[in-house]
């Protein structure tokens, strides 16, 4: 194999990103090398390069993610796709995914700036939820009486829903006015998102496929959200665009 040609060189990456089963960086991608042999970062983008124009008209794509370069089956098979699992998906409420919309957008945000904007408190389940799925973590505590803990996104929430930064977030016109006042907190803990959503939102499971399966779009996620309550704040005119945490504290991008 002539590591120097870029086809022979996409052909190996191919195989590296099939038989990871998750993203692999650059970085990681040259560490797979021996010295002599390693290619520089201009050789790794141009094979990569190769390798995306060969998965056209192909059920699988590349995609590049937070953490690094990944194979994935295209969206438009997940319905058929997702029926390769029977457990049943986890169902995730209303109130979860509106605790986890502003956590991406007005990052980083404690749990009573949370509650303040959706009129209601916010269940500690929710928030362990979505740490045990590694989509938020503390960044920090605001310098306020108590010293709550502030929340940020994760990368791995940035991979899970194919997205490589926070600014490919989708715009905030996809959620309308928030009415706290006409949803009772029993009623929103039980609201949950339809099948279709589930489905897509939950293509990836604990042990790596290959290629990569399909990640749902936080588009589609925020959607749903839409869907399943009048009433969604369409825009947040004071949102942070950027986090102000301290350089080790700062959220993924």
């Amino acid at each position: 194999m002539d590591l120097t040609d870029p086809k022979d060189l996409a052909s190996l990456l191919e195989a590296f990103l099939l038989a990871s089963g998750k993203p692999l960086s650059l970085e990681r991608l040259g560490e797979l090398f021996e010295e002599y042999e390693r290619p520089s970062s201009a050789q790794l983008k141009k094979a990569l390069e190769v390798l995306d124009k060969s998965c056209k008209g192909r059920a699988f794509e590349l995609r590049e993610v937070a953490s690094g370069y990944r194979l994935q089956v295209r969206q438009r098979f997940s319905p058929w796709v997702g029926r390769l699992w029977e457990e049943r998906p986890q169902r995730y409420s209303r109130a979860l995914l509106e605790t986890l919309a502003l956590i991406a957008y007005r990052q980083p945000i404690t749990r009573g700036e949370i509650e303040d904007i959706r009129g209601v408190a916010v269940n500690s389940q929710i928030v362990k939820t979505l740490q045990e799925r590694e989509w938020i973590r503390v960044v920090g505590h605001r310098d306020v009486p108590g010293r709550p803990a502030m929340f940020a996104t994760t990368r791995q929430f940035l991979d899970h829903f194919n997205l490589k930064s926070l600014d490919e977030l989708p715009p905030l016109a996809v959620l309308r006015e928030m009415e706290p006042e006409l949803r009772p907190v029993l009623d929103e803990e039980d609201a949950a998102v339809p099948a279709a959503l589930q489905a897509r939102a939950d293509l990836a499971a604990d042990e790596p496929q290959a290629p990569a399966r399909e990640q749902t779009s936080f588009r589609s996620l925020l959607a749903e959200l839409d869907g399943m309550e009048q009433g969604l704040k369409t825009d947040f005119d004071d949102l942070l665009e950027a986090d102000a945490s301290p350089e080790d504290d700062k959220p993924a991008q």
